[in-house]
């Protein structure tokens, strides 16, 4: 494993891999080559030739680029799976005994301290580089203070994948947001040269959201919020939209219960849609609006949301998009109708989870394709494992049978950051049992049992 990928004149040829590029000016090579030089995909084709370069053997494997996750709260890694069966808030209909927004919210994260926020934001990245997800817009609602917005970015930092720092809101005495915003940028995120980049967080159910967005479009960053029709956005949402206030800059993070004209509104501004159909479906968000979107000519990403509910791997929330679309369009075939929508591919939807994501982000520029000029954001996936061999069809192949397990190689920026199987340059046991201290200091600081076989 060549240990210097990445350095600026170092070269690496992947090397007989069936390629599935996402840029349609590049097209895919069953078989194929990938060039990089440093950082940045210098060709890709067939056959390549290159003096000094170290050959990776991808025969056998389906090379695509790395997964784009835009929407995922990594601050909750250490309460994974706890909230199972919550739904989102309390809406006096039956549900379990907890919720997202009283427990999650309104419990947990109030006792975070800023080492917290380290090691859950640390793990769940890089569980997620394991995972294939080369590049995450982290939705870091716990800016209780400034210590906890740095602890925030030098986890992103740490873990040497591309990150979006969502600044979003945090509670007390001590937090500083909106307006750390500025110092953040400026420490943080002045240059377009590294790996990460900032969203500022402009959620409409809390008071005084319109200065977030300004200072948003002050900063030069994406204004980015949750729009759920359960919680009561639809007429503040409204209200923007025919105020003229949505944007490009704008990503919007579900986009359920919405009315037409905001729809509407929000395709003609230009705006992003990041669609979280896992977590939508079954926390009571309302229907995913997979074909909404769509109709409208929108390309929606994919993003995997809260890992206290549901698993943060990009296959399940591709796959739950291809079906749940399908499902729809098909029932509507059984049922006589003659002039359904076309039904999503495999090919659409990984599309959502790469190039689709990259350009919600502002960072297709960068990422998104394996396209020459861009990083090298490159994951190799094994079609000869037990659950894909034979090979018949490289996209259907990674959406409906691949898992993460299949995640053979994953490159950041041209840097291996797992290879063969394993994660480099990771002390898993020791960050394991720091996420578990910190699991112990949640429950007992929160008053919240944890009975890991309550009903």
């Amino acid at each position: 494993m060549p240990s210097w990928s990445g350095e600026e004149g170092r070269r690496l040829l992947i090397r007989g891999g069936h390629i599935v590029s996402m840029d349609p000016a590049v097209g895919d090579f069953a078989g194929g080559d990938i060039l990089i030089s440093g950082k940045r995909i210098e060709a890709v084709g067939m056959n390549l030739q290159a003096d000094d370069t170290t050959v990776v053997n991808a025969t056998g494997m389906v090379v695509i680029p790395g997964f784009v996750d835009t929407h995922h709260h990594q601050f909750e890694t250490a309460l994974r799976g706890f909230l199972a069966d919550c739904i989102l808030v309390n809406d006096g209909q039956p549900h379990s005994f907890y919720n997202y927004y009283e427990h999650m919210l309104q419990k947990f994260s109030m006792v975070y301290r800023p080492h917290d926020v380290y090691i859950n934001e640390l793990f769940g990245s890089l569980s997620q580089l394991d995972a294939g997800v080369t590049t995450v817009m982290d939705v870091s609602q716990i800016h209780h203070s400034p210590e906890h917005s740095d602890a925030v970015v030098e986890a992103l930092r740490q873990a040497g994948r591309r990150a979006v720092f969502g600044y979003f809101e945090g509670w007390g005495d001590q937090s500083k947001y909106p307006d750390d915003a500025r110092r953040l940028k400026r420490e943080h995120f002045s240059s377009d040269d590294q790996l990460l980049t900032m969203v500022m967080g402009g959620e409409i159910y809390i008071p005084g959201y319109e200065t977030s967005w300004a200072l948003g479009r002050e900063l030069d960053v994406p204004v980015a919020l949750h729009v759920v029709g359960t919680f009561g956005m639809r007429e503040t949402f409204d209200e923007l939209a025919t105020s003229g206030l949505f944007g490009p800059d704008n990503i919007f993070i579900h986009m359920t219960g919405m009315s037409d004209l905001a729809w509407k509104a929000a395709a003609d501004a230009g705006a992003h849609v990041s669609l979280s159909v896992p977590i939508e479906m079954t926390m009571r968000h309302g229907m995913p609006p997979i074909q909404k979107a769509l109709d409208l000519g929108m390309q929606p990403s994919l993003s995997t949301d809260v890992e206290c509910t549901m698993t943060a791997d990009p296959f399940t929330q591709m796959r739950s998009a291809m079906t749940l679309q399908r499902a729809f369009i098909n029932e509507e075939a059984l049922g006589g109708r003659t002039d359904c929508s076309a039904m999503v591919t495999s090919r659409d939807v990984l599309r959502f989870a790469t190039l689709e994501g990259a350009k919600g982000l502002k960072l297709d520029a960068k990422t998104g394709s394996l396209t020459p000029g861009k990083e090298a954001d490159i994951v190799l996936l094994d079609a000869n494992a037990i659950n894909v061999a034979p090979l018949n069809h490289a996209t259907g192949a990674v959406v409906t049978l691949m898992e993460r397990s299949n995640v053979d190689t994953v490159l950041v920026a041209g840097k291996i950051r797992k290879w063969r199987g394993e994660l480099l340059g990771v002390d898993l046991p020791k960050l394991r049992a720091e996420l578990e201290a910190s699991r112990d200091h949640l429950f007992e600081a929160s008053g919240v049992d944890r009975d890991v076989f309550r009903n």
